[in-house]
């Protein structure tokens, strides 16, 4: 699965997500897109944990020193 995109794994995750609130699914096809579903959540996870970490602001100090800082949503660190 480490070579699914990260945008395909959504699509997909938002398709069982729907297959599952119909109802129309068998129990046995609900449990089996379930645990697909929860596979694809883990992925989708690990991916945005991943890019989480690379999302850093470069800052150029004087005297040509560079600083890596966490990057900021809404003037606030995300702190988790």
């Amino acid at each position: 699965m480490s070579e699914e995109k990260f945008e395909e794994a959504m699509q997909r995750l938002e398709g069982i997500v729907q297959d599952l609130e119909t109802g129309d699914l068998s129990l046995s096809d609900s449990i089996k897109v379930f645990e697909e579903g929860m596979k694809l959540a883990r992925f989708c996870s690990k991916e945005l944990e991943a890019a989480e970490k690379k999302v850093s602001l470069l800052i150029q100090e004087g005297g040509g020193k560079v600083r890596e800082t966490p990057f900021e949503v809404d003037g606030a660190l995300d702190e988790q």
